[in-house]
């Protein structure tokens, strides 16, 4: 660390300390088995359990719902009490994580097509509508969101990112948990990989 990172970090007061670990991806992407992954491996995730496990997530979602006022002007001083543990953030609202912190974002990337086939089966499941925009529509969408998403992860300051292929968390799981092991320091990387449910992979391009 140079001597001005180090003399920033005494003027930025109680935002310096560990990073906190952000889960995020597109909705279905596979966001809820990395969290899975990392509580199992020993990370303390900051979640408040009030959307509970379902016929789409049977292992749970993970999820605090204060992350879903980051776009908005709120108070967003909780997540001081973040840094060291891991949170899940929807892609959409990365962009909205205050640049005080340290981040190390571990990012879900899955084949658009079963992002979309998995989508439509949760609203089925709800009974709500699934042909308000149709699959190229949302595919095109999704896309172009996804390069925008990656390129402000790239130019922005204090965050590193590792990305994570969906389909290769469940079919080689001890590896995608050594990655993730490395990237996020300390943590038990056979128990992650124990974590990881194959049998919920069922939407498959």
């Amino acid at each position: 660390m140079g001597i001005l990172d180090a003399i920033g970090r005494v003027f930025r007061g109680r935002a310096g300390g560990p990073p906190i670990v952000v889960v995020s991806g597109l909705p279905r992407s596979g966001t809820s088995m990395l969290m899975r992954m990392l509580s199992a491996g020993g990370l303390e995730l900051v979640v408040d359990g009030i959307r509970t496990a379902d016929d789409d997530n049977p292992n749970g979602y993970f999820e605090l719902e204060r992350v879903k006022d980051l776009d908005k002007s709120g108070n967003a001083s909780w997540l001081a009490d973040a840094r060291g543990k891991g949170v899940k953030v929807i892609s959409a609202l990365l962009p909205h994580l205050p640049p005080e912190y340290d981040y190390k974002v571990i990012f879900v990337r899955r084949s658009l097509p079963e992002v979309l086939a998995s989508q439509r089966k949760m609203l089925e499941r709800r009974g709500e509508a699934t042909d308000a925009v149709s699959d190229d529509d949302m595919k095109a969408h999704f896309t172009a969101h996804l390069r925008r998403i990656e390129a402000q992860l790239a130019s922005r300051t204090r965050c590193d990112v590792l990305y994570v292929e969906h389909r290769r968390a469940v079919t080689e799981p001890s590896a995608v948990a050594a990655e993730v092991g490395d990237f996020v320091g300390d943590l038990d990387v056979e128990a992650m990989a124990g974590a990881v449910d194959a049998s919920l992979y069922r939407n498959r391009a």
